[in-house]
């Protein structure tokens, strides 16, 4: 014998709108409605619903916890700045050499401590 079975049409899930989703919570937030009856009324699942019901409440107290944290301003300190302190002075170089019986004595600038370096190689060599 044949037989030719017919199988059932793939069953797809139904996209719900926005706006049906936000009508169907909505009646659900009235007081003493049944989340069930609202379920049947829309023809959807309850678990379903129930489920869309939290999410909105979860981003209603995430709203509300958002608009109670105050961020306070940023006020306005003022510093008080004396006058630079001068950098204090550089002593200068002084050098005494002494050879035998004769003894030089060297003044130099000490912010020309480089060049006095330089000049006293040179001088040792």
């Amino acid at each position: 014998m044949n037989t030719i079975e017919e199988s059932a049409p793939a069953r797809r899930r139904r996209r719900h709108s926005a706006e049906f989703k936000a009508k169907a919570v909505q009646d659900c937030l009235h007081r003493g409605v049944s989340i069930a009856a609202v379920a049947l009324h829309h023809r959807v699942n309850a678990n379903l619903l129930r489920r869309w019901v939290a999410e909105h409440q979860a981003l209603d107290s995430a709203g509300e916890a958002r608009a109670l944290m105050t961020v306070p301003q940023a006020e306005f300190i003022p510093l008080q700045i004396g006058d630079p302190t001068p950098t204090p002075a550089i002593p200068d170089i002084q050098i005494e050499v002494r050879r035998g019986a004769a003894t030089i004595s060297i003044r130099w600038p000490g912010s020309a401590a480089a060049e006095c370096g330089e000049w006293l190689q040179g001088w040792l060599r």
